[in-house]
């Protein structure tokens, strides 16, 4: 069974502290406020996923026919499409989770490192 893009964002608010937003006129999908997903690409089918360029690999090896790497940059750096008319729903739950979980963990190190990097800033 085929998922939609509202299938997507059901899935992707259901994420413990996720938010919709809105990124350069798309909807997007933030925890911590930073992004984790993006419906930026459903004119063309697809969900967009922020994930690892590791997780990303991982993904396009096990179902290239389900994720493919955005092109340029932007997928080099793991942001990454899945086609929403080939995902089932337990498909597109679990990669939206990856790629929440991905966000929740790079946010907890960014916020520790700002930390670190404010302590060293301070005046003696």
């Amino acid at each position: 069974m085929a998922t939609t893009a509202a299938d997507f964002k059901r899935l992707a608010l259901a994420l413990d502290g996720a938010e919709a937003g809105s990124h350069m006129g798309q909807t997007d999908f933030r925890v911590g406020g930073r992004i984790f997903a993006t419906l930026a690409s459903v004119k063309e089918g697809y969900g967009n996923l922020m994930l690892t360029p590791d997780l990303q690999a991982a993904f396009v090896d096990d179902a290239p026919e389900l994720f493919v790497p955005i092109a340029g940059g932007w997928g080099r750096m793991g942001m990454t499409h899945i086609r929403l008319d080939v995902a089932t729903p337990d498909q597109l739950a679990g990669a939206l989770r990856a790629a929440w979980q991905s966000r929740v963990d790079r946010n907890r190190t960014s916020k520790s490192g700002a930390r670190r990097t404010a302590a060293r800033k301070r005046p003696r």
